[in-house]
């Protein structure tokens, strides 16, 4: 499986470029999954629910089918949190797995950049991003980059960047 990612400081606008990158790569017959990494303790799951129940109870994982869709749920309890690695090892193989986050993984990635947000470019200082998709190409922030700049505002060139960089067009 191909892996290619997507990341930036918060209100860059990587969540919604992901979101469009899936879209265009899906519109064009590929498969693909997506991985989300967060800083923050999410729960899916609702209290008072069964599953959440179930866990709750002290179920190492639990698993939620229905006609549209099936999850599993995996409790860390005092165990680390799995590498980019061991998450994409659990997932059905497909044409190309998106990443968002896992900034520190070695994967090749597209830097998502607003000024906005008054941060400094990743890019600078990680040799596995390979382009810079920017809201603010005149920007003096990205202005010197010896890699790509595409526009945050086309996720079909985004999208078309990735195929080529992954051979799968």
């Amino acid at each position: 499986m191909k892996v290619y990612g997507i990341v930036g400081w918060k209100n860059s606008g990587k969540t919604t470029l992901m979101s469009q990158v899936i879209g265009e790569i899906a519109a064009r017959g590929f498969i693909v999954s997506a991985v989300k990494h967060t800083h923050h303790a999410v729960d899916l799951d609702r209290p008072g629910k069964d599953t959440y129940r179930h866990r709750e109870a002290g179920a190492a994982q639990v698993a939620l089918a229905s006609s549209a869709r099936w999850a599993v749920m995996t409790e860390l309890r005092e165990t680390p949190e799995p590498s980019l690695d061991e998450l994409i090892g659990k997932l059905d193989p497909v044409d190309i797995v998106l990443v968002e986050g896992f900034k520190k993984h070695g994967h090749a990635k597209v830097e998502a950049h607003r000024d906005a947000t008054g941060k400094s470019l990743l890019a600078r200082e990680d040799a596995t991003i390979t382009a810079v998709a920017t809201a603010d190409p005149a920007s003096k922030v990205v202005a010197g980059l010896s890699i790509p700049l595409l526009s945050l505002n086309d996720p079909a060139a985004v999208a078309d960047y990735i195929l080529r960089q992954t051979g799968l067009t």
